[in-house]
C-alpha cells in the first residue's frame, strides 16, 4: 500500500533515550534523565489529588473540558471561545496544520528550532522555510524579510527549543506589525512561566487581541504533566472554531483535564519551581563555562552547549547513566541540550561530563 508521497522522506519522531532502556543496556540502578525538558518535579500536589480523585471514573469519555477552558479563559481575561485544547502543545501545533496548510504552502520559522514545525508542515505537503537564529535566538528582522506571498504560518518560538534564547517584547511587536494579517503567526510559549527576563513578554496579555496570532501554552514543562499530554492555544474565536473541526473529539484525556485544573492555583509552588529552576540553571551555566563549554544564552529550563559533535559526547554519558539530546535532529549536530535537573541531577551529569570529556 503506497503512502501520501509528501510524507516518503520524513521519519518517525526520536524522542529522547528511555532512561528504562539505558537502565536495561548497562545495569545501571541510578538513571539521570536531563534530555527531553521534561520538569524534574512530578505534578502538583493537588493535581496528584484531583488524580485520585478522577480515576474511578476513567470508563466515562471525557466531558468536552468545558472546566479547564472556563478556567483558562478566565486566567487570560477571555472567553472560552478563545482557547483551542490539544494534545500537549504539539497537538495543537499538528491542528493548525491540518488546518491552515496545503502544497505550495510555506510556513515559516527559525532554525535550528522545534522539529515539529517542520514536521507538521511536510506532513500536509506544505513548504518549511527555515530562517538561520541569531545567537541562539529567532532573528525576527530576518524572519520578516523572509515573508513572501506562498507565507501561511510563521513560528516564532520564545524562549527557543532547543537552544534556550527568547526575542524582546519590542521585536516581537515590530514583527507582529510587519506580518500581513494574512499570515497566521504562531508563538509558541511552551516555556513561559520559567521565565524571568524582564525582556521576555507575556504574549497572550500583549498580542492575543490580534486577528491572526495564536499563543500555545503547555503543562508539560514546570507543571510536571508531560506524561499526560495536555497544552493549549489562544487564538481568535474563529481560529479556534477551525482548529474545533479537525482535532479529534477525545484527544485531551479526562486525566489531563482534571490534573490541568488541579494545577493552576498553586501560585507558591509554581514561584518555587521557578526559582529553583533559575537557580540550577545559572549554576550549570557557571560550571560549564568554567569548563570551557560554549553555551547559548537561555532563559528557560535548559541549557544548549556546542561540543563538537553533540552526538558522541551524548553516547558517552549515556554509559556514564546520563541522557542529555544530541541536537542533530534539530538542526544542530555539533550541540547537546541539557534539561536544568534537580542539584543532585545536575552534578551527576557534572561528573558524567568530567569523565566524557577526559581523553580515551
Amino acid at each position: 500500500m503506497q503512502a501520501r508521497p509528501e510524507i516518503a522522506d520524513l521519519r518517525p519522531y526520536q524522542p529522547g533515550k528511555p532512561a528504562s532502556a539505558l537502565r536495561r543496556e548497562l545495569g545501571l540502578e541510578r538513571i539521570v534523565k536531563l534530555g527531553s525538558n521534561e520538569g524534574p518535579r512530578g505534578p502538583f500536589p493537588a493535581a496528584v489529588e484531583a488524580l485520585a480523585d478522577a480515576a474511578p471514573g476513567l470508563n466515562r469519555y471525557p466531558e468536552g473540558g468545558a472546566e479547564l477552558l472556563e478556567r483558562l479563559a478566565g486566567r487570560h481575561g477571555l472567553t472560552p471561545d478563545r482557547v483551542a485544547p490539544g494534545n500537549g502543545a504539539d497537538g495543537v501545533i499538528a491542528n493548525l496544520a491540518l488546518a491552515y496548510l496545503r502544497p505550495g504552502d510555506e510556513a515559516l520559522m527559525g532554525w535550528p528550532s522545534f522539529v515539529s514545525y517542520r514536521l507538521s508542515a511536510v506532513k500536509m505537503g506544505a513548504t518549511p522555510v527555515p530562517v538561520p537564529l541569531r545567537d541562539g535566538s529567532y532573528d525576527l528582522e530576518a524572519m520578516a524579510a523572509a515573508v513572501t506571498a506562498a507565507t501561511r504560518i510563521a513560528y516564532v518560538c520564545s524562549p527557543n527549543n532547543p537552544t534556550g534564547g527568547i526575542v524582546s517584547g519590542d521585536a516581537l511587536a515590530g514583527f507582529l506589525d510587519a506580518v500581513p494579517e494574512r499570515v497566521l503567526v504562531v508563538i509558541d510559549s511552551a516555556y513561559h512561566e520559567y521565565v524571568t527576563d524582564p525582556a521576555h513578554v507575556d504574549a497572550i496579555a500583549a498580542h492575543a487581541g490580534r486577528p491572526n496570532v495564536v499563543v500555545l501554552r503547555t503543562f508539560s514543562k514546570i507543571y510536571g504533566l508531560a506524561g499526560l499530554r495536555i497544552g493549549y492555544g489562544v487564538a481568535p474565536a474563529p481560529v479556534v472554531a477551525e482548529l474545533g473541526k479537525v482535532r479529534g473529539p477525545f484527544d485531551v484525556s479526562e486525566l489531563a483535564q482534571v490534573a490541568a485544573v488541579a494545577s493552576l492555583d498553586d501560585e507558591p509552588e509554581l514561584e518555587r519551581r521557578r526559582s529553583e529552576n533559575e537557580g540550577e540553571r545559572r549554576r550549570l551555566e557557571s560550571e560549564l563555562g568554567a569548563r570551557g563549554v560554549k553555551l547559548y544564552p537561555a532563559a528557560a529550563n535548559f541549557v544548549c552547549a556546542e561540543v563538537g559533535d553533540g552526538a558522541a559526547l551524548a553516547a558517552r554519558l549515556e554509559r556514564e547513566g546520563v541522557i542529555v539530546r544530541p541536537l542533530a535532529p534539530f538542526g544542530a549536530p555539533a550541540c547537546v541540550r541539557v534539561t536544568v535537573g534537580l542539584g543532585d541531577e545536575n552534578d551527576a551529569f557534572l561528573t558524567a561530563l568530567d569523565r566524557s570529556l577526559q581523553p580515551a
